[in-house]
Protein backbone atom coordinates (compact mmCIF):
# COMPACT_ATOMS: atom_id res chain seq x y z
CA UNK A 1 0.00 0.00 0.00
CA UNK A 2 1.66 3.32 -1.00
CA UNK A 3 -0.69 6.12 0.14
CA UNK A 4 -1.53 7.36 -2.92
CA UNK A 5 -5.24 7.84 -3.29
CA UNK A 6 -7.38 5.85 -5.62
CA UNK A 7 -7.30 7.15 -9.27
CA UNK A 8 -10.41 9.30 -9.99
CA UNK A 9 -12.25 7.54 -12.62
CA UNK A 10 -12.41 9.08 -16.11
CA UNK A 11 -15.17 11.55 -16.33
CA UNK A 12 -15.33 10.78 -20.30
CA UNK A 13 -15.49 6.95 -19.34
CA UNK A 14 -18.35 8.18 -16.88
CA UNK A 15 -20.18 9.89 -19.86
CA UNK A 16 -19.92 7.47 -22.26
CA UNK A 17 -21.05 4.63 -19.76
CA UNK A 18 -24.07 6.70 -19.37
CA UNK A 19 -24.58 7.47 -23.08
CA UNK A 20 -24.80 3.68 -23.32
CA UNK A 21 -26.82 2.97 -20.69
CA UNK A 22 -29.61 6.19 -22.14
CA UNK A 23 -28.88 4.43 -25.85
CA UNK A 24 -30.01 0.91 -24.38
CA UNK A 25 -32.90 2.06 -22.19
CA UNK A 26 -34.08 3.59 -25.89
CA UNK A 27 -33.66 0.70 -27.43
CA UNK A 28 -35.14 -1.29 -24.84
CA UNK A 29 -38.10 1.36 -25.12
CA UNK A 30 -38.69 0.85 -28.66
CA UNK A 31 -38.62 -2.77 -28.60
CA UNK A 32 -41.14 -2.99 -25.85
CA UNK A 33 -43.51 -0.74 -28.16
CA UNK A 34 -43.03 -2.07 -31.93
CA UNK A 35 -43.35 -5.69 -29.87
CA UNK A 36 -46.85 -4.16 -28.01
CA UNK A 37 -48.26 -2.67 -31.43
CA UNK A 38 -50.12 -3.48 -34.55
CA UNK A 39 -51.02 -6.78 -35.68
CA UNK A 40 -48.02 -8.24 -34.18
CA UNK A 41 -49.13 -7.90 -30.67
CA UNK A 42 -52.30 -8.66 -31.25
CA UNK A 43 -51.47 -12.04 -32.92
CA UNK A 44 -49.32 -12.87 -30.15
CA UNK A 45 -51.57 -11.88 -27.51
CA UNK A 46 -54.61 -14.18 -29.34
CA UNK A 47 -57.41 -11.78 -28.55
CA UNK A 48 -58.08 -8.77 -30.65
CA UNK A 49 -59.96 -6.01 -27.51
CA UNK A 50 -61.94 -3.52 -29.31
CA UNK A 51 -63.11 -0.87 -27.49
CA UNK A 52 -66.88 0.55 -26.96
CA UNK A 53 -69.95 1.79 -24.74
CA UNK A 54 -72.78 -0.45 -24.17
CA UNK A 55 -74.81 2.38 -23.35
CA UNK A 56 -75.20 3.39 -26.49
CA UNK A 57 -77.53 -0.29 -26.61
CA UNK A 58 -78.91 -2.22 -29.40
CA UNK A 59 -78.03 -2.58 -32.15
CA UNK A 60 -74.71 -1.42 -31.70
CA UNK A 61 -73.63 -3.48 -28.48
CA UNK A 62 -75.38 -4.22 -25.33
CA UNK A 63 -75.17 -6.53 -22.44
CA UNK A 64 -77.45 -9.73 -23.06
CA UNK A 65 -80.01 -9.85 -20.87
CA UNK A 66 -80.38 -14.00 -21.35
CA UNK A 67 -76.59 -14.21 -20.37
CA UNK A 68 -74.97 -11.88 -18.25
CA UNK A 69 -71.35 -10.34 -18.53
CA UNK A 70 -71.91 -11.52 -22.42
CA UNK A 71 -72.58 -8.65 -25.09
CA UNK A 72 -74.64 -8.46 -28.23
CA UNK A 73 -75.35 -6.66 -31.41
CA UNK A 74 -74.47 -6.21 -34.62
CA UNK A 75 -70.83 -4.82 -33.89
CA UNK A 76 -70.22 -7.62 -31.61
CA UNK A 77 -70.80 -9.78 -34.29
CA UNK A 78 -68.78 -7.61 -36.62
CA UNK A 79 -65.76 -8.00 -34.34
CA UNK A 80 -66.23 -11.54 -33.87
CA UNK A 81 -65.98 -11.84 -37.82
CA UNK A 82 -62.65 -9.62 -37.84
CA UNK A 83 -61.21 -11.54 -35.13
CA UNK A 84 -61.52 -14.71 -36.86
CA UNK A 85 -60.35 -13.09 -39.96
CA UNK A 86 -57.42 -12.51 -38.09
CA UNK A 87 -56.95 -15.81 -36.44
CA UNK A 88 -57.93 -14.24 -33.02
CA UNK A 89 -60.88 -13.69 -30.87
CA UNK A 90 -62.72 -10.83 -30.07
CA UNK A 91 -62.73 -9.44 -26.29
CA UNK A 92 -65.04 -6.08 -25.85
CA UNK A 93 -63.98 -3.64 -23.40
CA UNK A 94 -66.30 -0.97 -22.18
CA UNK A 95 -65.80 2.74 -22.26
CA UNK A 96 -67.14 6.01 -22.36
CA UNK A 97 -68.11 6.47 -26.02
CA UNK A 98 -67.26 10.20 -25.67
CA UNK A 99 -63.68 8.80 -24.72
CA UNK A 100 -62.90 6.40 -27.07
CA UNK A 101 -60.50 8.10 -29.68
CA UNK A 102 -58.61 9.93 -26.78
CA UNK A 103 -58.56 6.07 -24.97
CA UNK A 104 -57.67 4.73 -28.01
CA UNK A 105 -54.90 7.49 -29.13
CA UNK A 106 -53.43 6.90 -24.74
CA UNK A 107 -52.81 2.92 -25.21
CA UNK A 108 -52.89 -0.11 -23.26
CA UNK A 109 -57.21 -0.31 -22.74
CA UNK A 110 -57.66 -1.32 -26.00
CA UNK A 111 -56.38 -2.02 -30.09
CA UNK A 112 -59.01 -0.46 -31.52
CA UNK A 113 -62.30 1.62 -31.23
CA UNK A 114 -65.23 0.35 -32.86
CA UNK A 115 -68.88 1.62 -31.66
CA UNK A 116 -70.32 3.49 -34.32
CA UNK A 117 -67.41 5.96 -34.54
CA UNK A 118 -67.87 8.30 -37.43
CA UNK A 119 -65.47 9.25 -39.87
CA UNK A 120 -65.12 12.93 -39.40
CA UNK A 121 -61.97 15.44 -40.39
CA UNK A 122 -61.29 16.05 -36.79
CA UNK A 123 -60.93 12.20 -36.43
CA UNK A 124 -59.41 11.39 -39.65
CA UNK A 125 -56.50 13.70 -38.13
CA UNK A 126 -55.94 11.92 -35.10
CA UNK A 127 -56.79 7.96 -35.73
CA UNK A 128 -56.52 5.82 -38.95
CA UNK A 129 -59.23 4.11 -39.74
CA UNK A 130 -60.17 1.17 -42.02
CA UNK A 131 -62.78 1.23 -44.92
CA UNK A 132 -66.18 2.14 -43.77
CA UNK A 133 -68.42 -0.44 -42.72
CA UNK A 134 -71.79 1.32 -42.30
CA UNK A 135 -73.53 3.57 -43.90
CA UNK A 136 -75.79 6.34 -41.79
CA UNK A 137 -77.94 8.98 -42.81
CA UNK A 138 -79.03 12.35 -39.96
CA UNK A 139 -82.27 11.60 -39.65
CA UNK A 140 -83.93 14.70 -37.82
CA UNK A 141 -86.98 14.35 -35.65
CA UNK A 142 -89.39 16.43 -33.74
CA UNK A 143 -92.79 16.32 -31.89
CA UNK A 144 -95.96 15.21 -34.23
CA UNK A 145 -97.77 18.35 -34.76
CA UNK A 146 -94.51 20.81 -34.81
CA UNK A 147 -94.69 22.11 -38.38
CA UNK A 148 -92.13 24.82 -37.80
CA UNK A 149 -89.63 22.61 -38.55
CA UNK A 150 -88.78 21.67 -42.38
CA UNK A 151 -85.13 21.59 -42.28
CA UNK A 152 -81.52 22.28 -40.76
CA UNK A 153 -82.18 25.83 -41.81
CA UNK A 154 -85.15 26.13 -39.66
CA UNK A 155 -83.05 24.84 -36.35
CA UNK A 156 -81.28 28.13 -36.19
CA UNK A 157 -81.30 29.33 -32.37
CA UNK A 158 -83.53 25.96 -31.08
CA UNK A 159 -82.44 23.54 -28.45
CA UNK A 160 -81.97 20.22 -30.77
CA UNK A 161 -80.45 17.35 -28.53
CA UNK A 162 -77.75 15.02 -29.49
CA UNK A 163 -74.50 13.14 -28.95
CA UNK A 164 -71.18 15.30 -28.14
CA UNK A 165 -68.17 15.33 -30.37
CA UNK A 166 -70.27 13.60 -32.67
CA UNK A 167 -71.42 14.20 -36.97
CA UNK A 168 -74.37 15.63 -35.52
CA UNK A 169 -72.94 17.38 -33.34
CA UNK A 170 -70.35 19.13 -35.42
CA UNK A 171 -73.28 19.81 -38.18
CA UNK A 172 -75.58 21.52 -35.56
CA UNK A 173 -73.25 24.12 -34.13
CA UNK A 174 -72.87 25.11 -38.05
CA UNK A 175 -76.03 25.66 -38.39
CA UNK A 176 -76.29 28.23 -34.85
CA UNK A 177 -78.55 25.64 -33.38
CA UNK A 178 -78.17 25.28 -29.51
CA UNK A 179 -76.70 21.64 -29.70
CA UNK A 180 -77.71 20.01 -26.13
CA UNK A 181 -75.31 16.88 -25.88
CA UNK A 182 -76.06 13.91 -24.45
CA UNK A 183 -74.47 10.73 -23.21
CA UNK A 184 -76.94 7.97 -24.33
CA UNK A 185 -79.43 7.69 -26.65
CA UNK A 186 -82.39 7.12 -25.16
CA UNK A 187 -82.52 10.50 -23.10
CA UNK A 188 -82.86 13.07 -26.19
CA UNK A 189 -86.24 11.10 -27.41
CA UNK A 190 -87.87 11.50 -23.99
CA UNK A 191 -86.91 15.25 -23.70
CA UNK A 192 -88.26 15.91 -27.26
CA UNK A 193 -91.37 14.22 -25.77
CA UNK A 194 -91.67 15.84 -22.95
CA UNK A 195 -91.36 19.54 -24.66
CA UNK A 196 -87.74 19.99 -23.61
CA UNK A 197 -85.90 19.95 -26.76
CA UNK A 198 -87.57 21.75 -30.23
CA UNK A 199 -85.88 18.55 -31.82
CA UNK A 200 -83.43 15.91 -31.71
CA UNK A 201 -80.73 15.13 -34.64
CA UNK A 202 -79.50 11.47 -34.42
CA UNK A 203 -78.42 8.47 -36.53
CA UNK A 204 -80.98 6.59 -38.45
CA UNK A 205 -80.41 3.44 -36.99
CA UNK A 206 -80.67 5.11 -33.67
CA UNK A 207 -83.57 7.67 -34.57
CA UNK A 208 -85.10 3.95 -35.78
CA UNK A 209 -84.46 2.10 -32.21
CA UNK A 210 -85.28 4.91 -29.72
CA UNK A 211 -87.00 8.02 -31.74
CA UNK A 212 -89.66 6.09 -34.26
CA UNK A 213 -91.34 3.52 -32.05
CA UNK A 214 -92.42 7.13 -29.73
CA UNK A 215 -95.83 7.85 -30.90
CA UNK A 216 -95.89 11.41 -29.99
CA UNK A 217 -92.99 11.99 -32.47
CA UNK A 218 -92.64 12.28 -35.80
CA UNK A 219 -89.14 12.07 -38.86
CA UNK A 220 -88.36 15.39 -40.97
CA UNK A 221 -86.23 13.85 -42.71
CA UNK A 222 -82.51 12.88 -43.41
CA UNK A 223 -80.52 16.18 -44.00
CA UNK A 224 -76.67 14.09 -43.90
CA UNK A 225 -75.45 11.19 -44.31
CA UNK A 226 -71.93 9.86 -42.89
CA UNK A 227 -69.60 6.59 -42.29
CA UNK A 228 -68.85 4.42 -39.58
CA UNK A 229 -65.14 3.20 -39.93
CA UNK A 230 -62.72 0.81 -37.39
CA UNK A 231 -60.32 3.76 -35.29
CA UNK A 232 -56.66 2.37 -34.93
CA UNK A 233 -54.28 3.78 -32.86
CA UNK A 234 -51.70 5.98 -35.35
CA UNK A 235 -48.49 4.45 -35.95
CA UNK A 236 -50.41 0.50 -36.61
CA UNK A 237 -50.82 0.89 -40.21
CA UNK A 238 -50.59 -3.11 -40.10
CA UNK A 239 -53.32 -3.77 -37.84
CA UNK A 240 -55.50 -1.12 -40.35
CA UNK A 241 -54.21 -2.84 -43.25
CA UNK A 242 -54.90 -6.15 -42.21
CA UNK A 243 -58.33 -5.35 -40.80
CA UNK A 244 -59.27 -3.39 -43.77
CA UNK A 245 -58.51 -6.86 -45.66
CA UNK A 246 -60.53 -8.77 -43.48
CA UNK A 247 -63.47 -5.73 -44.24
CA UNK A 248 -62.94 -6.32 -47.21
CA UNK A 249 -63.19 -10.36 -46.90
CA UNK A 250 -66.60 -10.31 -45.21
CA UNK A 251 -68.52 -7.64 -47.08
CA UNK A 252 -67.52 -9.45 -50.32
CA UNK A 253 -68.63 -13.09 -49.48
CA UNK A 254 -71.96 -11.10 -48.33
CA UNK A 255 -71.40 -11.42 -44.51
CA UNK A 256 -71.64 -8.13 -43.80
CA UNK A 257 -74.55 -7.45 -45.21
CA UNK A 258 -76.26 -10.40 -43.71
CA UNK A 259 -75.14 -9.11 -39.81
CA UNK A 260 -76.99 -5.91 -40.88
CA UNK A 261 -79.73 -8.06 -41.86
CA UNK A 262 -79.90 -9.96 -38.54
CA UNK A 263 -80.26 -6.66 -36.98
CA UNK A 264 -82.71 -5.10 -39.13
CA UNK A 265 -80.19 -2.31 -40.33
CA UNK A 266 -79.68 -3.28 -44.14
CA UNK A 267 -80.84 -1.23 -46.64
CA UNK A 268 -79.85 -0.88 -50.52
CA UNK A 269 -77.25 1.66 -49.82
CA UNK A 270 -75.35 -0.53 -47.75
CA UNK A 271 -74.04 -2.25 -51.37
CA UNK A 272 -72.13 0.37 -51.15
CA UNK A 273 -69.47 -1.15 -48.01
CA UNK A 274 -69.38 -4.00 -50.62
CA UNK A 275 -68.19 -2.49 -53.50
CA UNK A 276 -65.91 -0.04 -51.43
CA UNK A 277 -62.38 0.60 -52.90
CA UNK A 278 -59.11 2.19 -52.37
CA UNK A 279 -59.74 5.30 -54.02
CA UNK A 280 -62.43 6.40 -51.92
CA UNK A 281 -61.11 5.60 -48.35
CA UNK A 282 -58.02 8.22 -49.91
CA UNK A 283 -60.88 10.69 -50.60
CA UNK A 284 -62.98 9.70 -47.33
CA UNK A 285 -59.65 10.45 -44.94
CA UNK A 286 -58.00 13.16 -47.08
CA UNK A 287 -60.10 16.35 -45.08
CA UNK A 288 -58.78 16.35 -41.70
CA UNK A 289 -59.08 19.28 -39.43
CA UNK A 290 -57.22 20.40 -36.45
CA UNK A 291 -59.31 22.48 -33.42
CA UNK A 292 -56.46 24.39 -31.13
CA UNK A 293 -57.83 26.38 -27.59
CA UNK A 294 -58.76 29.68 -28.77
CA UNK A 295 -60.73 32.99 -27.30
CA UNK A 296 -64.15 31.29 -27.99
CA UNK A 297 -63.31 28.01 -25.98
CA UNK A 298 -62.03 30.01 -23.40
CA UNK A 299 -65.56 31.92 -24.00
CA UNK A 300 -67.35 28.99 -23.63
CA UNK A 301 -65.42 27.89 -20.32
CA UNK A 302 -66.46 31.20 -18.11
CA UNK A 303 -70.22 30.40 -19.12
CA UNK A 304 -70.31 26.76 -18.45
CA UNK A 305 -68.74 28.25 -14.63
CA UNK A 306 -71.15 30.99 -14.53
CA UNK A 307 -73.80 27.82 -15.10
CA UNK A 308 -71.67 25.31 -11.96
CA UNK A 309 -72.06 28.47 -10.21
CA UNK A 310 -75.49 29.28 -10.50
CA UNK A 311 -76.00 25.37 -10.27
CA UNK A 312 -73.87 25.11 -6.69
CA UNK A 313 -75.26 28.36 -5.43
CA UNK A 314 -79.09 27.32 -6.14
CA UNK A 315 -79.08 24.25 -4.70
CA UNK A 316 -77.22 25.49 -1.46
CA UNK A 317 -79.87 28.23 -0.67
CA UNK A 318 -82.03 25.31 -0.92
CA UNK A 319 -79.91 22.69 0.95
CA UNK A 320 -79.59 25.26 4.03
CA UNK A 321 -83.09 25.77 5.29
CA UNK A 322 -84.12 22.41 4.51
CA UNK A 323 -80.75 21.22 6.61
CA UNK A 324 -81.85 23.37 9.43
CA UNK A 325 -85.53 22.11 9.20
CA UNK A 326 -84.86 18.47 9.40
CA UNK A 327 -82.21 18.49 12.44
CA UNK A 328 -84.88 20.43 14.38
CA UNK A 329 -87.69 18.02 12.95
CA UNK A 330 -85.34 15.48 14.19
CA UNK A 331 -84.49 16.48 17.52
CA UNK A 332 -87.39 18.40 18.53
CA UNK A 333 -90.09 17.32 16.24
CA UNK A 334 -92.81 14.89 17.20
CA UNK A 335 -91.70 10.85 17.37
CA UNK A 336 -93.43 10.04 13.52
CA UNK A 337 -91.58 13.57 12.14
CA UNK A 338 -88.76 12.17 13.46
CA UNK A 339 -88.73 9.57 11.74
CA UNK A 340 -89.69 10.55 8.28
CA UNK A 341 -86.59 13.13 8.34
CA UNK A 342 -83.97 9.89 9.59
CA UNK A 343 -85.76 8.11 6.59
CA UNK A 344 -85.33 10.90 4.28
CA UNK A 345 -81.35 11.65 5.33
CA UNK A 346 -80.89 8.10 5.56
CA UNK A 347 -82.04 7.73 2.17
CA UNK A 348 -80.97 10.68 0.54
CA UNK A 349 -77.32 9.67 2.32
CA UNK A 350 -77.27 6.52 1.22
CA UNK A 351 -78.19 6.26 -2.63
CA UNK A 352 -75.55 7.51 -5.27
CA UNK A 353 -76.84 11.65 -6.31
CA UNK A 354 -76.38 10.43 -9.83
CA UNK A 355 -78.95 7.96 -9.37
CA UNK A 356 -81.27 10.63 -7.96
CA UNK A 357 -81.04 12.94 -10.64
CA UNK A 358 -82.03 10.29 -13.14
CA UNK A 359 -85.03 9.31 -11.24
CA UNK A 360 -86.18 12.94 -10.43
CA UNK A 361 -85.34 14.38 -13.99
CA UNK A 362 -86.54 11.00 -16.09
CA UNK A 363 -88.08 8.87 -14.34
CA UNK A 364 -90.71 11.51 -12.51
CA UNK A 365 -90.95 13.48 -15.89
CA UNK A 366 -94.45 12.35 -16.45
CA UNK A 367 -95.84 13.93 -13.13
CA UNK A 368 -92.97 16.48 -12.67
CA UNK A 369 -92.14 18.35 -15.95
CA UNK A 370 -88.34 20.00 -14.71
CA UNK A 371 -85.96 22.25 -17.56
CA UNK A 372 -82.80 20.50 -17.23
CA UNK A 373 -81.02 23.64 -14.89
CA UNK A 374 -84.13 23.34 -12.56
CA UNK A 375 -83.57 20.05 -12.33
CA UNK A 376 -80.28 20.07 -11.19
CA UNK A 377 -80.84 22.71 -8.51
CA UNK A 378 -83.77 20.73 -6.74
CA UNK A 379 -82.28 17.22 -7.47
CA UNK A 380 -78.45 18.47 -5.71
CA UNK A 381 -80.14 21.20 -3.06
CA UNK A 382 -82.37 18.02 -2.10
CA UNK A 383 -79.28 15.58 -1.83
CA UNK A 384 -77.43 18.08 0.13
CA UNK A 385 -79.91 19.14 2.57
CA UNK A 386 -79.37 15.76 4.18
CA UNK A 387 -75.69 16.36 4.86
CA UNK A 388 -76.70 19.66 6.04
CA UNK A 389 -79.14 18.19 8.44
CA UNK A 390 -76.25 15.95 9.92
CA UNK A 391 -74.09 18.85 10.22
CA UNK A 392 -76.61 21.06 12.22
CA UNK A 393 -77.94 18.39 14.43
CA UNK A 394 -73.92 17.99 15.33
CA UNK A 395 -73.89 21.65 16.26
CA UNK A 396 -77.00 21.92 18.03
CA UNK A 397 -76.15 18.76 20.45
CA UNK A 398 -72.81 20.52 20.74
CA UNK A 399 -74.42 23.45 22.05
CA UNK A 400 -74.84 22.46 25.79
CA UNK A 401 -78.66 21.99 27.52
CA UNK A 402 -78.51 24.16 30.34
CA UNK A 403 -78.65 27.07 27.38
CA UNK A 404 -81.83 25.84 26.23
CA UNK A 405 -83.21 25.07 30.11
CA UNK A 406 -82.10 28.15 30.65
CA UNK A 407 -84.20 29.89 28.10
CA UNK A 408 -87.28 28.11 28.67
CA UNK A 409 -86.79 28.79 32.56
CA UNK A 410 -86.62 32.35 31.74
CA UNK A 411 -90.14 31.99 29.97
CA UNK A 412 -89.20 31.87 26.45
CA UNK A 413 -91.31 29.60 24.35
CA UNK A 414 -89.16 26.79 22.38
CA UNK A 415 -89.14 28.04 19.13
CA UNK A 416 -87.90 31.73 20.28
CA UNK A 417 -85.55 29.83 22.42
CA UNK A 418 -83.90 27.81 19.80
CA UNK A 419 -83.85 30.81 17.66
CA UNK A 420 -82.21 33.27 19.58
CA UNK A 421 -80.54 30.99 21.93
CA UNK A 422 -79.26 27.72 20.52
CA UNK A 423 -79.38 28.28 17.13
CA UNK A 424 -76.67 31.16 16.54
CA UNK A 425 -73.86 29.23 18.37
CA UNK A 426 -74.46 25.96 17.12
CA UNK A 427 -74.12 28.20 13.72
CA UNK A 428 -71.04 28.36 15.15
CA UNK A 429 -70.25 25.42 15.35
CA UNK A 430 -71.26 24.16 11.59
CA UNK A 431 -69.98 26.51 9.89
CA UNK A 432 -66.96 24.74 8.92
CA UNK A 433 -69.17 21.79 7.92
CA UNK A 434 -71.38 24.07 5.80
CA UNK A 435 -67.92 25.48 4.01
CA UNK A 436 -67.01 22.11 3.30
CA UNK A 437 -70.38 20.73 2.06
CA UNK A 438 -70.24 23.87 -0.51
CA UNK A 439 -66.92 23.56 -1.96
CA UNK A 440 -68.37 19.55 -2.20
CA UNK A 441 -71.12 20.87 -4.33
CA UNK A 442 -69.20 23.09 -5.98
CA UNK A 443 -67.43 20.24 -7.74
CA UNK A 444 -70.33 17.73 -7.56
CA UNK A 445 -72.43 19.95 -9.77
CA UNK A 446 -70.22 18.25 -13.16
CA UNK A 447 -73.14 15.19 -12.58
CA UNK A 448 -75.64 17.47 -13.57
CA UNK A 449 -73.87 16.96 -17.47
CA UNK A 450 -76.14 13.47 -17.22
CA UNK A 451 -79.25 15.55 -17.58
CA UNK A 452 -77.42 17.79 -20.08
CA UNK A 453 -76.60 21.01 -18.24
CA UNK A 454 -73.43 21.81 -19.89
CA UNK A 455 -71.39 22.90 -16.97
CA UNK A 456 -67.86 23.45 -16.34
CA UNK A 457 -66.04 19.55 -16.17
CA UNK A 458 -68.21 18.85 -19.26
CA UNK A 459 -67.53 21.94 -21.24
CA UNK A 460 -63.60 20.53 -20.36
CA UNK A 461 -64.46 17.00 -21.80
CA UNK A 462 -66.00 18.73 -25.02
CA UNK A 463 -63.09 21.00 -25.50
CA UNK A 464 -60.29 18.30 -24.98
CA UNK A 465 -61.91 15.47 -27.22
CA UNK A 466 -62.04 18.79 -30.00
CA UNK A 467 -58.60 19.96 -29.47
CA UNK A 468 -56.87 16.68 -29.00
CA UNK A 469 -55.62 17.46 -25.25
CA UNK A 470 -56.95 16.83 -22.35
CA UNK A 471 -53.57 18.93 -20.17
CA UNK A 472 -54.32 22.94 -20.91
CA UNK A 473 -58.68 22.50 -20.87
CA UNK A 474 -58.18 20.64 -17.60
CA UNK A 475 -55.34 23.66 -16.53
CA UNK A 476 -58.09 25.89 -17.32
CA UNK A 477 -61.08 23.72 -15.68
CA UNK A 478 -59.45 23.37 -12.65
CA UNK A 479 -57.98 27.06 -12.37
CA UNK A 480 -62.05 27.88 -12.81
CA UNK A 481 -63.14 25.21 -10.50
CA UNK A 482 -60.04 27.39 -7.95
CA UNK A 483 -61.15 30.54 -8.38
CA UNK A 484 -65.09 29.90 -7.18
CA UNK A 485 -63.81 27.46 -4.42
CA UNK A 486 -61.09 29.93 -2.67
CA UNK A 487 -62.78 33.11 -2.40
CA UNK A 488 -65.49 31.20 -0.29
CA UNK A 489 -63.21 29.69 1.94
CA UNK A 490 -61.63 32.82 2.73
CA UNK A 491 -65.01 34.18 3.53
CA UNK A 492 -65.54 31.53 5.61
CA UNK A 493 -62.46 31.54 7.27
CA UNK A 494 -63.27 35.64 7.97
CA UNK A 495 -66.70 35.10 9.33
CA UNK A 496 -65.16 32.51 11.33
CA UNK A 497 -62.69 34.82 13.07
CA UNK A 498 -66.00 37.57 13.68
CA UNK A 499 -68.02 34.73 15.27
CA UNK A 500 -64.72 33.78 17.50
CA UNK A 501 -64.40 37.51 18.71
CA UNK A 502 -68.47 38.08 19.09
Amino acid sequence: MTGEPPPRPRRSSALASAFLALVALMELTACGQKEGSGLERVQRAGVLRWGADAQGGEPYAMEDPEHPGQYRGFEVELADALARELGVRAEFVQNDWSSLIPTLERGGSFDVALNGIEVTPARTGRVLFTRPYYLFQLRLMVRQGDSSITGLEALRGLRVGTLSNSQAWEMLLRTGAQAVPYEGVQEPYIDLEQGRLDAVLMDDIIAQQYGMTRPGLRVVGDVGEGYYAIAVRPGEDDLRQALDDALGRIARSGELREILRRWNIDNAAEQRMVEWTEAQSRELFSQTVTAHMGWSQILLFLQAALVTLLVSVGAMVLAIPLGMLLALGRLYGPRWLGGLTTAYVELLRGTPVLLQLYVLYYGLAAVLRLDPLSAAILGLGLNYAAYEAEVYRAGILAVPKGQLEAALALGMPTPLALRRVVIPQAFRVALPGVTNDFIALLKDSSLVSVISVVELTKRMTITAVDVRSWLLPGALCAALYLAMSYPLSRLARTLEAKLERA
